[in-house]
């Protein structure tokens, strides 16, 4: 008897090899050497409607488990023999998501009938959003490094964390260029310029890709300026700043890596929502930009279209919206399953359901899923190895930005100071930024923590909250004050407060759905900074947060500013590092600061005629134009960062001064580190087009190196510009250079412009150069009085107006208040009226002895 069991389970074992064997013959989509879109087409071919839809929706936690467990039982019943296109567990620990996202997909895997491994879902915009895993800086201080392959080296790491948790799709990278500073979500951009953006998502979406991690594009559509700040409100805009801003990223990583995937937005643009666009998710996206991956919905933007947007009178009418306009997967909503009835009653069409399912099949064949649903070949990834943490703090070193250091008040010496004031509502609490799984202190190192293991025994640390972040109430800035009083330097840390997702939202002023009307600071926060200032003790100001503030006193008062963007687990640590000199501050700006809310917008990139027209700014003490009582520009712009040493540039050139429109510039410049500190520069490259059929902007960041330099060393720097990429977009969006002029600048930040050289790009139009024959000049016979008034172009009168002989070079004479004028000069003189902010006007007396003079804004 036993003999014959053995063989009948030898002959069973030896049947279901053989079978397994024919199967895995006679099925093409299980045939690895087979290309994959013969396996895709060969696989939809054999999947029933019920299949394909579950393939483009979502498996949610609380679909299938109870609490932290997972629930086999309601997977069985959600699932049956069907295989779904993804899962996610938010909410779980870290160690359930190790636990349970294997079963998940063993089901899928061996008791569906198709056996199509499911996509397992996770955030990870600065770090994976489950317990135990490495916190890294948010977005915002990533960009501020100005160092792409940070961004690849964080991809990498965190790739170790995914593997190790069980995930092979991640809702990440996030590269919205964002222009409105009140939304809560500028934290998650890496900053306001659009070629920045998409060189660091280059690098983050490459760091997945060769690290077996599925990334995802978001949030692609218009979405970095929504009306008045409000998350999810529409953006407004034309054609060019579509594709040049806000596209422009998108456009860089599909074009230049292999990424599959892309998630949509909730909000409108033009009136259309961006969710249901074709224009935005087939024509530009597919046919001219070449992706072949799946678009993948922000959580509930189908809904939306019934219940936010009104496009859609019904579910039915939000999924036909949405698919047919190339949205091809459904999260946390329940719309794509009415496809079902539409296609069986013949009101829908069956190929785009096909077309949808046939991309998101794709993305999981490339990846790798159907020969390693198990990720057996990343099996043993350290999940917060040391290696992580050390790139986390380099980060966090890289990213902060020094604002101000007056009189050379930091780095801070531990030997002259003997005490320190630790100040503020974010001195003792970790901010690590939207998107993070925790918002508590054991996770992480806060400032205070930092500065007393830095500082060591021998300085005397007095710590005072001094106020909250969300509350008016003044109770605590005497306690602060009086700890300011007893030290030899105060450190205040204020700034924001941002959510932990699916966890902690409780007190939040910045992050995803925490918006502010105003960007002053919040709270008690400015109160705070000014008593503390009175004492007389040296202040140093350290914002901890996800977005800029309107500083504009604390500019103007406070010895030393310096802004700490969510900088990761490690940001007490580097902050600390940083005050006492171990660290020598790198970060530079990659969103401007405003000077105040009213000043909205500040980018860099705009039109010449974006920062007013009379160029007289003006202030309480003396009233202008642009503004009446301020000036139109940022408080800090683009690009900016002090050191703790100084850099010299000299020498900049190009390869060659005329270019063909095919050819690249290639520019160098020398820089040198004339300081005490070895530190790392940011040498920046502006494009400026002298003169273009449309408006472009005062200049645009084309390249930028990021090097390190001992005291005394110099190096040439190389930096590169396609001609290709000075392009111009008509009205069809149709690009096309524009032969002509372009000023090549070199420098420090936007506004820190110091070299600068003019290049030619093909063949420029010689029509209409304004040659003028210059008059010969007569010689005045006799001395004339001459009386006029000045005015601009609108007819004001401009006083303060030199008027200058040119045959002397001396000034005769100023319009007074009324814009008028009385020299006396000679009766074939020339006269130059010149003042700042105006182009000057040269006129020849001609023996009139009334001369009226209408001057342009600007200068020559």
């Amino acid at each position: 008897m036993q003999f014959k069991i053995s063989a009948l389970l030898w002959f069973l074992a030896i049947t279901s090899l053989f079978c397994s064997a024919i199967d895995a013959q006679t099925l093409p989509y299980k045939d690895k050497n087979l290309p994959i879109e013969k396996r895709v087409d060969d696989l939809l071919s054999r999947m029933t409607l019920d299949e394909k839809i579950a393939q483009i929706r979502h498996i949610h936690s609380w679909n299938i488990f109870n609490g932290q467990e997972l629930d086999e039982t309601k997977l069985s019943a959600l699932a049956g023999d069907i295989s779904w296109g993804f899962v996610e567990g938010f909410p779980l620990t870290g160690e359930n998501c190790a636990k349970n996202m294997y079963p998940i997909q063993k089901y899928m895997v061996e008791k569906t009938r198709l056996g199509i491994p499911i996509f397992t879902v996770a955030e990870s915009l600065h770090g994976v959003v489950h317990d135990g895993t490495t916190i890294y800086p948010q977005n915002i201080a990533l960009g501020s490094t100005f160092n792409p392959q940070l961004a690849r080296e964080k991809a990498r790491m965190i790739a170790d964390d995914l593997h190790s948790l069980g995930f092979r799709q991640v809702l990440a990278p996030c590269i919205d260029v964002v222009r409105e500073l009140r939304w809560g979500r500028v934290e998650e951009s890496y900053g306001e310029d659009p070629y920045l953006c998409g060189l660091f998502g280059i690098e983050e979406v490459s760091g997945y890709l060769e690290s077996g991690i599925s990334p995802m594009l978001k949030h692609y559509g218009p979405h970095g300026n929504p009306l008045s700040g409000l998350n999810l409100a529409s953006v407004e805009c034309g054609l060019r700043d579509l594709h040049e801003i806000y596209l422009k990223p998108f456009e860089m990583v599909v074009k230049n890596t292999g990424i599959l995937a892309v998630m949509s937005t909730y909000n409108s643009w033009n009136h259309v929502p961006n969710s249901a666009s074709h224009y935005l998710l087939t024509e530009v996206l597919r046919d001219q930009w070449g992706f072949k991956g799946y678009v993948y919905s922000d959580w509930g933007a189908i809904e939306m279209l019934k219940t936010m947007h009104f496009t859609a009178r019904n579910s039915s009418e939000a999924a036909i919206q949405a698919i047919s306009a190339g949205l091809d997967a459904e999260a946390s909503s329940n719309c794509y399953p009415f496809l079902k009835t539409l296609i069986e009653k013949g009101q829908f069409d069956e190929e785009i359901l096909n077309t949808a399912v046939r991309r998101v099949l794709f993305a999981k064949f490339a990846m790798g899923l159907f020969e390693d649903p198990y990720g057996e070949q990343y099996k043993g990834r350290k999940r917060h190895s040391p290696e992580s943490i050390k790139l986390s703090k380099k980060i966090a070193d890289e990213s902060t930005v020094l604002l101000k250091n007056e009189n050379r008040l930091l780095p801070l010496d531990t030997k002259r100071i003997r005490s320190i004031a630790v100040i503020g509502p974010n001195a003792d609490q970790v901010q690590f930024g939207d998107y993070s799984w925790s918002r508590n202190n054991k996770d992480g190192i806060t400032p205070l923590q930092g500065i007393k293991e830095r500082a060591g025994k021998k300085v005397a640390i007095h710590y005072a909250k001094g106020c909250s972040l969300t509350s008016l109430d003044t109770s605590g800035i005497d306690e602060a004050v009086e700890a300011a009083r007893k030290s030899d330097v105060a450190i205040i840390f204020g700034g924001s407060a941002s959510a932990a997702l699916a966890r902690d939202y409780k007190s939040s002023t910045c992050g995803e759905g925490f918006d502010l009307n105003d960007l002053n600071l919040t709270g008690a926060q400015s109160q705070l900074i000014r008593e503390v200032y009175q004492t007389g003790t040296p202040v140093i100001l350290v914002l901890v947060t996800g977005k800029p503030f309107a500083i504009e006193w604390e500019k103007n008062n406070l010895a030393a500013i310096l802004v700490q963007w969510y900088a990761g687990e490690q940001a007490g640590y580097s902050i600390a590092d940083i005050l006492f000199g171990n660290v020598v501050p790198s970060g530079r700006l990659t969103f401007s600061f405003p000077r105040s809310t009213g000043h909205l917008p500040v980018y860099y990139n705009y039109l010449p005629s974006d920062r007013g027209f009379y160029r007289n700014p003006g202030s309480y003490e003396a009233p202008g134009r642009d503004y009446v009582f301020a000036p139109p520009t940022a408080l800090y712009s683009f690009g900016y960062g002090l050191s703790y040493t100084s850099f010299v540039y000299r020498n900049l050139t190009t390869d060659k001064d005329k270019y063909s429109l095919t050819d690249t510039i290639h520019a160098t410049v020398e820089v040198k580190n004339i300081g005490e500190y070895t530190g790392k520069e940011v040498v920046q490259l502006y494009v400026r087009d002298k003169a273009s059929t449309y408006v472009t902007p005062v200049k645009q960041l084309r390249d930028f190196k990021k090097i390190e330099l001992a005291p005394g060393e110099s190096r040439t720097v190389q930096l590169h510009v396609p001609i290709a990429e000075l392009y111009l977009v008509d009205e069809a969006n149709h690009r096309f250079v524009e032969p002509g002029e372009f000023v090549i600048e070199a420098g420090q930040s936007a506004d820190n412009i110091i070299l600068s050289k003019t290049i030619v790009a093909g063949e420029p139009s010689t029509i209409g150069d304004d040659e003028i024959v210059a008059p010969k000049i007569k010689k005045s016979s006799r001395q004339m009085q001459v009386r006029g008034e000045v005015r601009d172009i609108q007819a004001t009168l401009v006083p303060g107006m030199q008027i200058i002989e040119k045959s002397t070079g001396k000034t005769i004479a100023v319009t007074d208040t009324q814009g008028r004028y009385n020299v006396t000069t000679g009766n074939h003189e020339y006269l130059i009226f010149k003042k700042s902010g105006y182009r000057a006007v040269e006129v020849e007396v001609n023996n009139m002895d009334i001369i009226n003079i209408t001057v342009n804004y600007g200068e020559n």
